[in-house]
């Protein structure tokens, strides 16, 4: 019998928000992987990066305010850092934690890259905050340079950026091919480094990928199994928030399609999961999506916690 390929998305909490947090975080993050290796699960895994590129952003910035010599980095570059150094800690957390079990299995991280539309609505609307606040002079030199930047009340200004929709997963026949070979591979880092094809070349955009919109994607491109959403709640709730919220143990895609449209889930929050599963769905009608935490996993795998979605 062959292995229940799947794809597991995690979010901010498997991660956690500074660098040594996130230390101890994929280490109780590999654990709930292992557990998945155990039970049979071909695993490919797609992280969030949140802090971790905003971090990244805000240190380089600060360099080039200390060295005025050194050129800022852009955010593809920040980008393509945080992925290398979480993909760093995932897998060899998730080796070691395998190894401790007596399991030998190659664990990979692919710096990946994923084509952009620069013509995009986002590029021209942004909204993704990042770096840290800056005073009204610094928004202006940001604004000078053709950036876009917000105002917090009491706060301060930030810059924004876009965050377009995926076209094409740049590196996806390498994934395919370590996921073929019954590797873990850990790709798509952060939505993946946005990329606008010029001829031949690929070149950095000024943008962030959803990662809930790339592990749809990644999954649909896969052709997997099963889609994993682990988050920080243990089910996808109606009326989440309110006295009778109800977990959802299932739901058909035409419900979940239904509750989307009623505004059911958060913009910034459920919304792009449900959206992710949905595309999922479409493009492998024989698969599944469960959506549950990092603690019940184990449990949710066998049935026993979390919301299934399927056609």
């Amino acid at each position: 019998m062959s292995r229940k390929k799947v794809v597991v998305s995690l979010g901010h909490d498997a991660l956690g928000y500074t660098t040594m947090a996130q230390w101890d975080a994929v280490k109780v993050t590999a654990k709930a992987l292992a557990d998945l290796v155990e039970e049979d699960y071909q695993l490919t895994i797609t992280h969030s990066n949140g802090p971790q590129v905003s971090m990244i952003h805000k240190a380089m910035t600060e360099l080039r305010r200390v060295y005025i010599n050194y050129t800022p980095a852009p955010m593809c570059v920040c980008n393509a850092m945080s992925q290398g150094y979480v993909g760093y800690d995932i897998q060899n957390s998730l080796r070691a934690e395998l190894l401790s079990r007596g399991i030998s299995k190659p664990v990979s991280t692919i710096l990946t890259q994923v084509t952009v539309d620069p013509y995009d609505e986002a590029f021209y609307e942004p909204t993704k905050k990042i770096g840290r606040y800056m005073s009204k002079e610094d928004a202006e030199i940001e604004k000078q340079k053709g950036n876009y930047v917000t105002e917090e009340q009491d706060k301060g200004f930030l810059r924004v950026i876009a965050a377009p929709k995926p076209i094409d997963i740049v590196e996806i026949d390498a994934i395919k091919t370590l996921a073929d070979a019954d590797q873990v591979v850990i790709a798509c880092g952060g939505g993946g480094i946005p990329v606008i094809e010029q001829k031949h070349a690929l070149k950095g955009a000024s943008a962030v990928i959803e990662k809930d919109v790339i592990a749809g994607k990644l999954a649909s491109d896969l052709k997997v199994d099963q889609l994993i959403i682990l988050t920080n709640v243990d089910y996808v709730y109606k009326d989440f928030g309110k006295e009778n919220q109800t977990p959802l143990t299932s739901l058909s895609l035409a419900e979940a399609e239904a509750l989307a449209a009623e505004g059911q889930f958060e913009s910034g929050t459920m919304l792009p999961k449900i959206e992710a599963a949905i595309s999922y769905l479409k493009a492998v009608p024989s698969g599944t999506v469960l959506i549950t935490s990092m603690n019940l996993v184990k449990d949710a795998v066998g049935g026993h916690a979390g919301t299934v979605i399927s056609v």
